[in-house]
């Protein structure tokens, strides 16, 4: 007979005995469980004693986690946890600086499980740890697993970051300024002053004004790579709190000091891969940057400015006037307003006012920003675009000036300028470290580029849109190769020209669409089950090879992994947490295990109640997108484990496996994208002995009857 749901076969060890094989029965309380297990190893007041899972971060069983416990679980018997915190707290207080040391160790082991931790802080093990960090005596591995310690056990949010002390703060703040210190020290100084300036405002102003941005540029400069991730990341924190004045006055700083120079030589091609968590913070570095341009782009052309009017003038004067001779000179008033409309009417403005063109924003004043640029940096570019345009008839003009003003608009689009950083995305662009004024030469290259493409169209005024969205597709193309250098963005976007992108388009549009014929489509019809058979296979294979997942709490971007996969008998899903950069584990090593059969549902996107916590605002939407969850038998209630997926891609697969699993239709836009292009593989295989042979719309006619049945074969004829 089988046990009952409720009992799970486990063993449970201790140090220098023989390991017990137990029943447990998860309806009976867990002291009346240690109670058995206690008086199995003779062993008097089980109330001192606790049940810790044997792998993984040995986390203590609770009632309320109890119900994690799973058949062939393993438990060890271990101190309770509020004996074992005072006894580790108690060694802090120990005079030998061994014993200090092999008590923070075991502080730093057992930190991460939320019950021990509870009971650190309710002895004040933060205040205790506060003191070695503030009284500074052991510069080495005390002082190192101290503040691991510390950022472990505040990881929990049971006490808020704000209530750190100032002179605790500034004593962290002295170890990072510090020249000689210990190498495990000043990244995790540099991590909890990242986490003071993200939650507090008020002490993030602190950190802000005690280090110097010279000492994060020191840090950045040293060959260690997580002493550099760590320096960017309290870099980018500091960043975000500052007021837009005061990050534009600190980005200006820093691209004198060269930083820019240096992140695209030292940091994008270094020989180490780049991390997920230095990318992460380059991709905001470049965010907050472009960010600057925010209010140009934000701001119309006040038509009362006369600097603005001035600028103007300039490229008028760059476009069409001999050097030394002004516009207009030794003419009247009124026939100078005559030829400056009709001057900026050849520069490509709508309106002889180009206060007109100028008042939408987007663009603003960033537009006369780009053109300025242009006219100024590449003077002959910019006399040949507007004289060769100015020359041709007036239907195949390419309007500079309106050109400019929508291809700032959409270079704003493609850039994300003025959009908030999201807290996952790692999509930064190495060409945009590779020079200054970045966006304002991408706009001359692709204002040159808009140019060539209007020409190779023959376009006409009429044809405007058209060639601004094939610009788009061209510079949205380019920039998803991620080019390294200007240079080889300009040389990458010349060669996918017109012709190239309606080729592109076309191959893309075969792939889809396929043929529509109506024996085709029948095909395809019949084919459709054992492809999505083959889908559902290669899912399930995906998860069984299992996927590393990062941990994203309601606060801030984290640094830990968590693993997950299949077991190859589709039975159990295993995970658990590992090592940054360790590489997937064995899943045999994992300490969890989740039973399919158990699972309830699959939840993706706003269902999921990590979602729900961490709220819908616009700079979640990228969390949402890759965040589903499993919920699960949790004994009588429901629980949930949560995901977020690494990309949108590891989204579709764990989402339609998991369907799989259910035995729900898998409804991703990856199985679609998989199942088109295998039935247009297979379709393709199947007629291949049809090739040249039309394909008629209509089956054949059937033809008539007979006008008799009586069919015959004489038998009698012998054969020769």
């Amino acid at each position: 007979m089988a046990p009952p749901r409720n009992v799970v076969k486990i063993a449970v060890q201790m140090r220098d005995a023989i390991p017990q094989l137990i029943q447990l029965d998860q309806a009976k309380p867990l002291a009346a469980v240690l109670k058995e297990v206690c008086d199995a190893w003779s062993l008097l007041h089980s109330e001192r004693y606790a049940l810790q899972f044997a792998d993984g971060h040995r986390r203590y069983i609770t009632e309320n986690n109890r119900m994690e416990i799973k058949n062939g679980s393993i438990l060890c018997l271990s101190t309770a946890p509020d004996l074992e915190a005072e006894r580790l707290l108690g060694g802090l207080q120990s005079e030998s600086r061994e014993g200090r040391r092999e008590a923070l160790r075991h502080l730093v082991l057992l930190a991460p499980d939320m019950t021990f931790a509870q009971e650190v802080i309710s002895r004040d093990g933060l205040q205790r740890l506060g003191t070695i960090i503030e009284d500074g005596d052991d510069l080495g591995e005390v002082l190192a697993l101290a503040l691991r310690a510390f950022l472990e056990l505040m990881e929990h949010g049971v006490v808020s970051w704000e209530t750190l002390s100032i002179p605790f703060v500034r004593k962290v703040v002295c170890y990072v300024n510090m020249n000689l210190m210990d190498a495990s020290v000043q990244p995790l100084a540099l991590g909890l002053l990242e986490s003071v300036t993200l939650s507090s405002p008020a002490l993030g102003q602190l950190v802000k004004s005690e280090v110097p941005l010279d000492r994060l540029l020191v840090h950045l400069q040293v060959m260690n790579q997580q002493l550099q991730t760590k320096a960017m990341a309290l870099l980018t924190a500091l960043l975000q709190g500052a007021s837009p004045a005061e990050r534009k006055h600190m980005l200006d700083y820093l691209w004198q000091r060269n930083l820019r120079q240096f992140i695209y030589k030292n940091i994008i091609h270094s020989a180490a891969p780049l991390g997920d968590e230095m990318a992460h913070h380059l991709y905001i570095l470049q965010a907050l940057t472009l960010g600057l341009l925010e209010p140009r782009m934000r701001m119309p052309l006040d038509p009362y400015s006369q600097e603005q009017r001035e600028q103007l003038q300039a490229l008028c004067q760059a476009a069409f006037e001999p050097e030394g001779e002004p516009l207009g000179a030794g003419l009247s008033a009124d026939r100078r307003r005559s030829l400056c409309a009709r001057e900026f009417r050849k520069l490509g403005f709508s309106n002889s006012n180009p206060a007109q063109d100028l008042e939408r924003v987007p663009p603003g004043l960033l537009a006369l920003d780009n053109m300025l640029y242009f006219s100024r940096h590449a003077p002959s570019a910019y006399s040949r675009f507007v004289l060769e345009n100015s020359s041709r008839e007036d239907k195949h003009e390419c309007p500079f000036a309106r050109s400019s003003i929508q291809l700032t608009v959409l270079l704003c689009e493609l850039l994300r300028v003025g959009e908030p950083c999201s807290e996952t995305a790692q999509d930064f662009s190495p060409m945009f470290f590779s020079q200054d004024q970045s966006f304002h030469e991408l706009f001359c290259v692709s204002i040159q580029l808009l140019n060539k493409t209007w020409k190779e169209m023959r376009a006409t005024q009429e044809d405007f849109d058209k060639v601004m969205q094939v610009v788009r597709e061209q510079l949205a193309r380019t920039l998803a190769l991620k080019p390294s250098s200007l240079e080889l963005f300009r040389t990458k976007v010349n060669t996918l020209t017109y012709g190239e992108v309606l080729r592109l388009r076309q191959t893309e549009r075969l792939h889809q669409e396929g043929t529509l014929a109506p024996p085709i489509l029948e095909l395809r019809e019949k084919l459709k089950p054992e492809l999505m058979g083959l889908i559902r296979q290669q899912r399930l294979l995906r998860l069984c090879e299992g996927t590393l997942f990062r941990k994203i709490s309601s606060r801030r971007r984290q640094d830990k992994l968590w693993f997950c996969c299949l077991s190859p008998n589709h039975k159990v899903l295993q995970y658990g947490d590992v090592e940054e950069g360790s590489g997937p584990p064995v899943p045999e090593s994992l300490p969890e295990q989740l039973p399919v059969a158990d699972i309830r549902a699959l939840l993706t996107g706003k269902d999921c109640p990590h979602v729900r916590e961490k709220g819908s605002g616009k700079q979640n939407k990228d969390f949402c997108e890759l965040a589903f969850s499993i919920s699960y038998d949790h004994g009588e209630e429901e629980a949930y484990l949560n995901f977020i997926a690494p990309s949108k891609r590891e989204f579709h697969l764990w989402t339609d496996g998991l369907s799989a699993l259910l035995g729900s239709p898998m409804g991703s836009e990856q199985t679609r994208l998989d199942l088109e292009q295998l039935l247009t593989m297979e379709t393709k295989l199947r007629l291949l002995e049809l090739e040249n042979v039309p394909i008629p719309e209509q089956p054949p006619p059937i033809p008539p009857p007979p006008t008799n049945f009586n069919f015959c074969y004489d038998c009698s004829i012998a054969e020769p």
